[in-house]
């Protein structure tokens, strides 16, 4: 068997029964914090334009949008992909070598399983399936240094999870994978420089082909089967060797995945708490504030923080803002929160968040480094104008695995995100929907997104 015949095995015999408890508690906790995140992007510019788009274009109504209406499952894959993604508040996993947000693959699995009228459990085995794939994939074959968005993984897992929800044989799965990591490679420059709407809508995109391929193999296109070993494959074109067993593989890496206390950028975190924090217990005015500084783990300063993926000083829109370690800290001390409101076009070129960003210096330190990613370590130190330095280490946050966000809090999250398009009966409806979601029907979990209400 080649290797992605292996992957397609292990996909095909993955059952509810091998979930632990532990998973399938934090499956469900990020199906809802995803649809707080997928509900509260309703309004988002780039949505609007693609509600356009799918409204021009049509598709056949087989899986329902969230907002109402319905679409072809790959659009829908794409329209409800880019809602989770959109406000850059979903989970992520951290690996030594590569970020990811799995969470990315529900609108892909969702619009299958609803397809192919499945159960609950059904889409919760999938989406497991789909986290499982793409976390170990960044474990053993990281890209970002070679280029590459993390999306490319994802090409693998977005057709992984969609293969399982429709119920394909090991074949078509095998040839459905394949296809979709020969077709999906995509570009670091995404996330580099200066960013654009496409920042949000990669993932999107890939799970929007996934989802098609995958319904191309279903209909008997086969593919490459030596996708990842062969000549030119995966491993000879971008990620090098590696080896993962599928028979010994589990669907427990959900359980490593991290969500997002506030809506910024994952690896500015447990920086952003420890501002906060210092904030109130010194009970700091922001005009007072002469300098800030964080010493934070490479993968941060790189990413965020004016390393090798460009300056983060110059900041005028969302997904520049949302990519800003200096913008997020300045505006978290100035606001006392980093929320979807932090991200208005007004906001962002507010003179007061301008100025202040540009007193944060973000710097990389070897003993945070060596830490990441089992730890998320940072210290601030924010000198004020009287002279006094003020500091505070932290080595992961809320939401961090070693502090897992428990079901009360996500809820939480949820319903302030959602506040906006529902009323409190829906809310509920679909907070009690999610928690016992391994009884239920799809159908029923997608009758109630349809009810929320898109913005006209």
């Amino acid at each position: 068997m080649t290797m992605v015949e292996q992957l397609a095995a292990f996909v095909v015999r993955a059952d509810y029964a091998d979930l632990s408890a532990a998973a399938r508690e934090q499956l469900k906790i990020r199906v809802l914090d995803s649809l707080g995140c997928a509900i509260g992007a309703l309004d988002g510019a780039p949505i609007r334009a693609i509600r356009g788009y799918l409204t021009e274009m049509g598709g056949a109504p087989r899986s329902t949008l969230i907002g109402g209406g319905q679409t072809a499952p790959d659009r829908a894959a794409f329209y409800n992909g880019a809602l989770v993604r959109y406000l850059d508040f979903n989970d992520s996993y951290l690996a030594p070598g590569e970020t990811c947000h799995p969470s990315d693959n529900l609108g892909a699995v969702l619009a299958a399983a609803e397809y192919a009228r499945r159960s609950g459990r059904d889409l919760l085995t999938a989406l497991a399936v789909a986290y499982q794939v793409q976390c170990r994939l960044s474990d053993v074959a990281p890209v970002r240094h070679r280029g590459f968005d993390h999306t490319t993984q994802g090409a693998y897992a977005a057709a992984a999870g969609v293969a399982r929800a429709l119920g394909l044989p090991p074949e078509q799965t095998a040839h459905a994978i394949a296809i979709s990591g020969t077709a999906f490679n995509a570009l670091r420059v995404t996330r580099t420089g200066r960013l654009s709407h496409w920042k949000g809508l990669a993932y999107p995109n890939t799970a929007l082909g996934a989802t098609h391929v995958t319904f191309l193999a279903k209909h008997g296109i086969t593919g490459p089967l030596e996708v990842f070993e062969g000549k030119k494959g995966f491993m000879e074109a971008i990620a090098g060797p590696f080896t993962i067993d599928w028979a010994r593989e589990d669907l427990e890496r959900v359980t490593r995945t991290i969500l997002k206390k506030y809506n910024a950028e994952i690896h500015a975190q447990s920086a952003i708490e420890a501002a906060l924090e210092l904030k109130h217990e010194h009970s700091i005015r922001p005009e007072e504030i002469v300098r800030i500084e964080v010493d934070i783990f490479d993968v941060a300063y790189h990413i965020i923080g004016g390393g090798e993926e460009g300056e983060k000083y110059t900041v005028q829109t969302k997904e520049e803002a949302d990519h800003s370690l200096p913008y997020m800290i300045a505006v978290a001390l100035l606001d006392d929160q980093v929320m979807p409101e932090q991200y208005r076009p007004e906001r962002i070129v507010a003179p007061d968040v301008q100025g202040l960003l540009r007193r944060v210096v973000v710097r990389p330190a070897a003993e945070y480094s060596q830490r990441f990613p089992d730890e998320m370590p940072c210290r601030v130190t924010i000198e004020l104008r009287d002279g006094r330095r003020l500091s505070k280490e932290k080595r992961d946050y809320e939401g961090f695995h070693t502090r897992p966000m428990p079901w009360p809090r996500v809820v939480e999250k949820f319903e302030r995100l959602s506040a906006p398009f529902t009323d409190s009966r829906l809310r509920q409806a679909i907070i009690d929907a999610v928690r016992h979601l391994e009884s239920l029907p799809v159908a029923d979990l997608v009758a109630l997104l349809a009810q929320v209400r898109a913005p006209a």
